[in-house]
């Protein structure tokens, strides 16, 4: 029986860029209630050096999480881009819910910002939800949910076809996918 030797996958996992809850955070760690906060100013200028760096991948595919921060950073490294990969929303790219910052919009409102990034994949309200709410409203993601959810992720990378990708996701989420705490626009490669 001859064997099949298929050629390793490069997935290259690159955090969002500085969001304003991250730069919110930096000067007083307290949530301040920005909900699915968008990049900020030092988050737009980590894209666009990043940008550099990923135009030498042959990436095929982009999956994103559905937060603002992270479309925006698919969006902003990924146009233009010489493969012209398209962009997909990945939900359980999505970050552990723990903060405002950590609940989405719904669908609707994203496709109104983001006309060229395949949202089909989501649901009216793709972030966790279940449990009970903290004093803020926000229902905090069980460890052992991620973990659950990272664990799927990898199962599903490994199903696919192409054989280079470009995750654009989440501190929390890209540690339990890699072990790995990334700083903002930060890429790490895994071959697999």
């Amino acid at each position: 029986i001859p064997s099949t030797v298929m050629a390793p996958k490069t997935i290259l996992c690159i955090r969002h860029g500085e969001s304003t809850f991250n730069a919110a955070w930096r000067v007083n760690p307290v949530d301040p209630l920005y909900f699915d906060a968008p990049l900020s100013e030092l988050g737009r200028g980590q894209v666009s050096q990043a940008r550099l760096t990923l135009g030498r991948y042959p990436v095929e595919i982009v999956l994103t999480s559905p937060l603002t921060r992270a479309l925006q950073t698919a969006h902003g490294l990924f146009e233009g881009h010489p493969n012209v990969p398209r962009i997909q929303v990945a939900p359980l790219l999505r970050e552990r819910v723990e903060n405002s910052c950590d609940i989405g919009r719904a669908p609707a409102a994203l496709a109104e910002e983001f006309p060229s990034i395949d949202l089909s994949q989501l649901n009216d309200a793709w972030w966790h939800k279940e449990g009970q709410p903290d004093a803020r409203g926000i229902c905090v993601e069980p460890i052992p949910v991620v973990q659950a959810r990272a664990a799927q992720f990898k199962i599903d990378l490994v199903a696919r076809t192409e054989r280079v990708l470009a995750l654009v996701g989440h501190g929390t989420f890209f540690y339990y996918l890699t072990g790995k705490v990334m700083a903002n626009c930060e890429v790490t490669e895994l071959v697999c």
